[in-house]
C-alpha cells in the first residue's frame, strides 16, 4: 500500500491517544455496515457516530456529528458516491473522506481523488487494512494503492502536456511585430513610446495589442506582463 504523509496542523497538537477517531458509515448495505461497525468499534482509539444509507442520512448525520472519518461506499444504489463527496466535504469541512468500494473503475478512483477524497480501500482487503488506512487519513496522510497512485500522476503529466501545448500554439500564433511590442512593453513602455520607437502610429499599436490579448487569453495589460515574464517573451524592465 502506499501512502503519502503530509503534514496536519489539527493532529500535530493533540496526541493520538487524546480522543476517539469518530466515525461515519457510509454504504447501502445494512449487513456491510454492521460487519464494519463490528470491525470499527473492536479497535481501541475508534467508534462510529452514526450509519447512513443514502444521501440525505450522511449529509444530515455529518452536519450533526461532525466525523472525524466518512467512510464512504462508491455504490449507493439509485445514488453515487462520487455525487455525495462535495456536499460531505461543505457540510463537515472537517471530516476526512475515505473511499471503501468494490468498484474496480479506475475512473471512479481518481475522479474520487480529484473531488477531495484523502484515501481510497478495495472492500476485498483485509480488516487490518481498513483500520490502517483510516488510521492514517486520520492522521493527515494519503493512503491510495500503487496503481491508483500511478494513474493520477499519469493524468495529471498528460494535462500539463496539454496546457504546454496550449501555449506553444498560442506564443507561435504572434507575429514578429507582436513580439516586439511586447518586448517594450515589458520595459515598461506606454503606447506612444512604442509608437514612437517602431515608427509607426499609436492606433497602430492598440491594433496589436487588441491581437495580442486575444492570442494569448490575457484581459489586459497587466496579464499580459505576468504571461510576457512567465512565458521569456519579455524581460522585467531595468
Amino acid at each position: 500500500m502506499y501512502h503519502i504523509a503530509m503534514y496536519d496542523q489539527k493532529m500535530a497538537t493533540l496526541p493520538s491517544t487524546a480522543r476517539s477517531i469518530r466515525v461515519l458509515l457510509v454504504d447501502d448495505h445494512a449487513l456491510v455496515r454492521a460487519g464494519l461497525r463490528m470491525l470499527i468499534e473492536s479497535q481501541p482509539g475508534l467508534t462510529v457516530v452514526g450509519e447512513a444509507c443514502d444521501r440525505a442520512g450522511a449529509v444530515t448525520i455529518a452536519a450533526n456529528e461532525r466525523p472525524d472519518i466518512i467512510l464512504l461506499d462508491l455504490d449507493l444504489g439509485d445514488e453515487s458516491g462520487l455525487d455525495l463527496i462535495p456536499d460531505l466535504r461543505g457540510t463537515a469541512s472537517g471530516a476526512r473522506i475515505l473511499i471503501l468500494t468494490g468498484l474496480r473503475d479506475a475512473n471512479a478512483h481518481r475522479r474520487a481523488v480529484r473531488l477531495g477524497a484523502m484515501g481510497l480501500v478495495q472492500k476485498e482487503m483485509a480488516g487490518e487494512v481498513l483500520i490502517k488506512a483510516i488510521e492514517k487519513v486520520n492522521a493527515g496522510e494519503v493512503w491510495l494503492d500503487r496503481a491508483t497512485t500511478a494513474s493520477l500522476f499519469a493524468e495529471m503529466s498528460e494535462a500539463a502536456e496539454k496546457r504546454q501545448d496550449v501555449e506553444f500554439a498560442r506564443i507561435a500564433s504572434l507575429s514578429c511585430r507582436e513580439r516586439e511590442v511586447i518586448a517594450l512593453i515589458g520595459e515598461g513602455l506606454n503606447n506612444k513610446r512604442i509608437a514612437e520607437r517602431l515608427f509607426i502610429s499609436e492606433t497602430t499599436v492598440r491594433h496589436h495589442l487588441t491581437s495580442i490579448f486575444n492570442k494569448l487569453g490575457v484581459a489586459d495589460r497587466l496579464e499580459l506582463l505576468v504571461y510576457a515574464y512567465r512565458n521569456k517573451l519579455a524581460g522585467p524592465p531595468a
